[in-house]
């Protein structure tokens, strides 16, 4: 009796940040909401972050669907695409790789595992681009805060779309928030129509920065490309950091450009954690 076929899939991580990659490019497959929720669960499925599907693309060397821990699906995510670039070259043998994704084609220079450039596009600072719900002229601060009236514990964020919808609020100290109670609450805020990624910032130096991340359909997690994008250029608009600057994250460093062509240049390292198989029935690890 001839086994139904399985679906191949990767394990990886990007500072953390972890993945199950699905492998879709030689025969379809459906993962929607409800399997992408399956697959994330750390008690019953593989665990992770965000499922990431690889589909052809007449454009591009794959296309990636990106879906998060909750089902919900989004545009973009700085550490899948650097795990998906090390993937292609890794199978091609070519260093230089292009991934289609809903927030647009993202071209990728593969040195090694540990150094992976990813051009993540142009910051969209427009209020209606990232989109927030009310006009705002400045998106460098808008009205926003978390807490009291007359003490908020967080207040007037830098807002930018790279990708996906950004709120990056600046403290003294990111250890001192509890990001896993304020995340959630404005992640839902009215102001932030799409949701929206919630990050506190931490100036270092003026090439350095710490952050922390509540982010859009996953909650807290060790590290957020995306938002190290967005802080990054944010600080830069506020003139707070130079063009291009460490980002530490809790599970480790990104370098972020922010390029005089107006391109975002994300450079980080990508980790393999397994391989296995799927089986089609319910989207569970098969019995090899």
């Amino acid at each position: 009796m001839t086994s139904p076929p399985t679906i191949p899939f990767v394990k990886m991580n990007g500072l953390g940040n972890d993945f199950v990659v699905v492998d879709g490019r030689d025969r379809p497959v459906h993962i929607g909401a409800e399997e992408a929720r399956h697959l994330a669960d750390r008690a019953v499925g593989i665990g992770c972050d965000q499922v990431i599907v690889l589909e052809p693309s007449p454009d591009a060397d794959v296309r990636m669907r990106i879906l998060n821990a909750d089902g919900s699906e989004v545009s973009a995510c700085g550490n899948a695409t650097r795990c998906v670039a090390w993937l292609l070259a890794d199978e091609t043998g070519r260093r230089h790789v292009t991934i289609d994704t809903d927030a647009g084609s993202l071209a990728a220079d593969v040195g090694d595992i540990e150094t992976i450039t990813v051009d993540m596009g142009r910051p969209r600072f427009g209020w209606q681009d990232i989109p927030l719900s009310e006009p705002f002229h400045d998106t460098r601060q808008i009205e926003l805060q978390a807490g009291p009236i007359d003490k908020p514990v967080l207040h007037s964020p830098s807002v930018v779309n790279v990708g996906n919808p950004h709120a990056v609020f600046w403290v003294d100290d990111v250890d001192s928030i509890d990001l896993g109670r304020i995340g959630p609450l404005l992640e839902n805020h009215p102001i932030f129509p799409e949701r929206a990624n919630i990050s506190i910032a931490q100036v270092t130096s003026p090439t350095s920065m710490r952050l922390r991340t509540w982010e859009r359909g996953a909650g807290l997690t060790r590290a957020c490309g995306t938002a190290a994008c967005a802080a990054a250029v944010c600080a830069m608009r506020k003139r707070l950091t130079e063009r291009k600057v460490s980002v530490t994250l809790p599970g480790g460093v990104l370098v972020i450009e922010w390029t005089p062509e107006d391109r975002i240049m994300m450079t980080g390292p990508a980790e393999l954690e397994f391989k296995g198989q799927l089986k089609r029935d319910g989207l569970v690890p098969a019995t090899v």
